[in-house]
């Protein structure tokens, strides 16, 4: 059973992905979460601690499932860990659904609210970094600043592909193929993209 914090912050997570953050309303979500506003107040102690602290929860469950491992698969060669750890952001899951809808919903909305943007900035590099430590596993002779761009190329087209996946303009199996042939692309030119990562910046 989830603590009552937790349990606020999983309904927040459910309410933004239906109706995005400006339809987050705090009695809504107190009805939601089966809870009292008073007790939302008393954990949160206003609305944007409430959007800072749903990223955190949002983020933290798309580490536990991305960083979920096949006993019969293990260990895993560096490619295929890459591979793993990327597609897992692209399964037919109601957790995934919601937690990729809502993550792209906060995105959305740190466009009209600056006091979001730089925990989403901070959010993305720590994606970035984690996914550059991942291709440096798979090419270990790339420069730390090449990885840092594949990471940010990667991890930018996935969200493009989340997006169009969601909203239906694109069948699930054909955006994890199109990830598939990118990963394969960035792992095969070790020399391209030496610049380097941008910290997330919107």
């Amino acid at each position: 059973m989830p603590d009552r914090r937790t349990q606020i912050l999983r309904a927040a997570a459910r309410l933004i992905a239906r109706r995005g953050v400006r339809g987050l309303r705090i009695g809504e979500l107190a009805e939601e979460a089966g809870v009292s506003t008073a007790l939302i107040y008393y954990h949160f102690t206003d609305r944007a601690e409430l959007l800072r602290r749903t990223l955190e929860f949002i983020n933290e469950r798309a580490d536990r499932y991305t960083a979920v491992r096949d006993p019969a698969v293990q260990p895993l060669d560096p490619r295929t860990d890459l591979e793993h750890a990327l597609l897992l952001e692209l399964q037919d899951t109601p957790e995934v659904r919601e937690n990729s809808t809502a993550w792209g919903e906060l995105r959305a909305s740190a466009v009209f609210r600056p006091d979001l943007r730089e925990d989403l900035a901070r959010a993305s590099l720590a994606w970035v970094n984690e996914t550059a430590e991942l291709i440096a596993r798979a090419r270990p002779q790339n420069t730390a600043s090449a990885n840092a761009a594949a990471a940010e190329r990667l991890t930018s087209l996935l969200e493009g592909l989340s997006v169009r996946w969601l909203s239906g303009s694109l069948p699930l199996d054909h955006a994890r193929r199109l990830l598939k042939e990118a990963i394969a692309v960035e792992l095969a030119d070790a020399t391209r993209g030496s610049g380097t990562a941008s910290g997330g910046t919107l």
